[in-house]
Protein backbone atom coordinates (compact mmCIF):
# COMPACT_ATOMS: atom_id res chain seq x y z
CA UNK A 1 0.00 0.00 0.00
CA UNK A 2 1.11 3.58 -1.07
CA UNK A 3 1.50 5.99 1.60
CA UNK A 4 -1.28 8.98 0.63
CA UNK A 5 0.28 12.53 -0.02
CA UNK A 6 -0.42 15.57 1.76
CA UNK A 7 -2.91 17.92 -0.54
CA UNK A 8 -2.93 21.28 -0.10
CA UNK A 9 -6.39 23.02 1.53
CA UNK A 10 -6.64 24.94 -2.38
CA UNK A 11 -6.71 21.14 -3.76
CA UNK A 12 -10.35 20.61 -2.16
CA UNK A 13 -13.59 21.18 -3.72
CA UNK A 14 -14.20 25.10 -3.05
CA UNK A 15 -17.69 24.44 -2.11
CA UNK A 16 -16.71 21.90 1.08
CA UNK A 17 -17.18 22.61 4.28
CA UNK A 18 -14.64 24.29 6.23
CA UNK A 19 -15.21 23.79 9.97
CA UNK A 20 -13.14 25.49 12.31
CA UNK A 21 -11.15 23.55 15.04
CA UNK A 22 -8.17 24.48 17.29
CA UNK A 23 -5.27 22.30 19.45
CA UNK A 24 -5.73 23.08 22.90
CA UNK A 25 -3.32 22.38 25.48
CA UNK A 26 -4.83 19.10 26.77
CA UNK A 27 -4.39 18.09 23.01
CA UNK A 28 -0.87 17.74 23.38
CA UNK A 29 1.85 16.01 25.10
CA UNK A 30 4.36 17.34 27.19
CA UNK A 31 6.61 18.88 23.45
CA UNK A 32 3.43 20.53 22.62
CA UNK A 33 2.72 18.55 20.23
CA UNK A 34 -1.18 17.13 19.29
CA UNK A 35 -1.48 13.52 20.78
CA UNK A 36 -2.53 11.15 17.92
CA UNK A 37 -5.50 10.28 20.46
CA UNK A 38 -6.58 13.58 20.36
CA UNK A 39 -6.57 13.94 17.01
CA UNK A 40 -9.57 11.37 16.59
CA UNK A 41 -11.52 13.50 19.82
CA UNK A 42 -10.77 16.70 17.32
CA UNK A 43 -12.16 14.92 14.24
CA UNK A 44 -15.37 13.88 16.29
CA UNK A 45 -15.95 17.45 17.07
CA UNK A 46 -15.68 18.74 13.34
CA UNK A 47 -18.50 16.10 12.79
CA UNK A 48 -20.60 17.40 15.10
CA UNK A 49 -20.38 20.98 13.81
CA UNK A 50 -20.29 19.43 10.19
CA UNK A 51 -24.27 17.94 11.16
CA UNK A 52 -25.37 21.20 12.58
CA UNK A 53 -22.99 23.49 11.05
CA UNK A 54 -23.46 21.86 6.88
CA UNK A 55 -25.80 19.03 6.47
CA UNK A 56 -28.35 20.90 9.25
CA UNK A 57 -29.07 17.74 10.93
CA UNK A 58 -29.14 18.42 14.50
CA UNK A 59 -26.33 16.07 16.15
CA UNK A 60 -27.56 15.50 19.07
CA UNK A 61 -31.02 15.35 19.06
CA UNK A 62 -30.35 12.40 16.08
CA UNK A 63 -28.50 10.54 18.92
CA UNK A 64 -30.56 11.82 21.86
CA UNK A 65 -34.24 12.19 21.02
CA UNK A 66 -33.93 10.09 17.74
CA UNK A 67 -31.99 7.07 19.16
CA UNK A 68 -30.12 6.87 16.16
CA UNK A 69 -26.37 6.71 16.09
CA UNK A 70 -23.73 7.41 13.52
CA UNK A 71 -20.94 5.55 15.30
CA UNK A 72 -17.10 4.65 13.62
CA UNK A 73 -17.14 1.40 12.46
CA UNK A 74 -13.96 2.08 10.95
CA UNK A 75 -11.14 4.78 11.76
CA UNK A 76 -7.63 5.40 10.03
CA UNK A 77 -5.27 8.39 9.35
CA UNK A 78 -2.28 9.42 7.88
CA UNK A 79 -0.28 12.14 9.77
CA UNK A 80 1.52 14.39 7.40
CA UNK A 81 3.08 16.67 10.05
CA UNK A 82 2.84 17.88 13.93
CA UNK A 83 0.11 20.04 15.06
CA UNK A 84 0.94 21.83 17.55
CA UNK A 85 -1.05 23.42 20.94
CA UNK A 86 -2.43 26.84 19.57
CA UNK A 87 -2.49 25.81 15.61
CA UNK A 88 -6.65 27.13 14.13
CA UNK A 89 -7.11 23.60 12.40
CA UNK A 90 -9.97 23.53 9.21
CA UNK A 91 -11.30 20.19 8.98
CA UNK A 92 -12.84 19.79 5.72
CA UNK A 93 -15.18 16.65 5.20
CA UNK A 94 -15.63 15.00 2.37
CA UNK A 95 -18.69 12.42 1.51
CA UNK A 96 -17.31 9.32 0.03
CA UNK A 97 -20.28 7.11 -0.14
CA UNK A 98 -23.44 6.62 1.18
CA UNK A 99 -25.19 3.30 1.25
CA UNK A 100 -27.80 1.50 2.92
CA UNK A 101 -26.75 1.82 6.78
CA UNK A 102 -23.72 3.17 6.77
CA UNK A 103 -21.75 6.14 4.80
CA UNK A 104 -18.07 7.19 4.48
CA UNK A 105 -16.00 10.12 4.96
CA UNK A 106 -12.74 11.38 4.41
CA UNK A 107 -12.00 14.48 6.77
CA UNK A 108 -9.15 16.38 5.86
CA UNK A 109 -7.38 18.81 8.81
CA UNK A 110 -5.41 21.80 7.60
CA UNK A 111 -3.12 24.57 8.94
CA UNK A 112 -3.26 27.06 5.99
CA UNK A 113 -2.71 25.46 2.93
CA UNK A 114 -0.56 22.55 5.10
CA UNK A 115 -2.51 19.23 5.47
CA UNK A 116 -1.62 17.72 9.01
CA UNK A 117 -3.65 14.78 8.98
CA UNK A 118 -6.03 12.98 6.88
CA UNK A 119 -8.92 10.38 8.33
CA UNK A 120 -11.19 8.20 6.90
CA UNK A 121 -14.43 6.79 8.55
CA UNK A 122 -17.04 4.32 7.76
CA UNK A 123 -20.04 5.11 10.18
CA UNK A 124 -22.79 3.06 10.33
CA UNK A 125 -26.29 3.90 11.54
CA UNK A 126 -27.60 2.28 14.76
CA UNK A 127 -30.70 2.21 16.59
CA UNK A 128 -29.47 3.25 20.04
CA UNK A 129 -31.89 1.45 21.88
CA UNK A 130 -32.01 -2.15 20.38
CA UNK A 131 -27.80 -1.68 19.50
CA UNK A 132 -28.77 -2.88 15.76
CA UNK A 133 -27.86 -1.80 12.69
CA UNK A 134 -30.68 0.62 10.96
CA UNK A 135 -31.20 2.32 7.71
CA UNK A 136 -29.51 6.10 7.29
CA UNK A 137 -32.61 8.40 8.28
CA UNK A 138 -33.92 9.83 4.80
CA UNK A 139 -33.21 13.42 6.24
CA UNK A 140 -29.09 12.47 6.84
CA UNK A 141 -29.23 10.47 3.34
CA UNK A 142 -30.54 13.34 1.56
CA UNK A 143 -28.25 16.18 3.53
CA UNK A 144 -25.24 14.15 3.05
CA UNK A 145 -26.88 13.62 -1.24
CA UNK A 146 -26.69 17.24 -1.11
CA UNK A 147 -23.40 18.15 0.34
CA UNK A 148 -22.10 15.52 -1.60
CA UNK A 149 -23.10 16.78 -5.41
CA UNK A 150 -21.89 20.09 -4.34
CA UNK A 151 -18.34 18.89 -3.63
CA UNK A 152 -18.72 16.98 -6.59
CA UNK A 153 -17.56 13.70 -4.49
CA UNK A 154 -19.65 11.00 -5.02
CA UNK A 155 -19.59 8.96 -8.64
CA UNK A 156 -22.71 9.06 -10.74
Amino acid sequence: MSRPQPLPASALPAAAARIPGRIRFSDCDPAGIAFFGAWFTLANAAIEDFFDMTLGVDFHHLHGERRTGTGFVHAEADWFSPGRMGDRILFTPIVTRIGGASYSTTLHAHRQETELVRFRFVNATTDLDSARSRPVPEDLRGALARYAASCESLAP
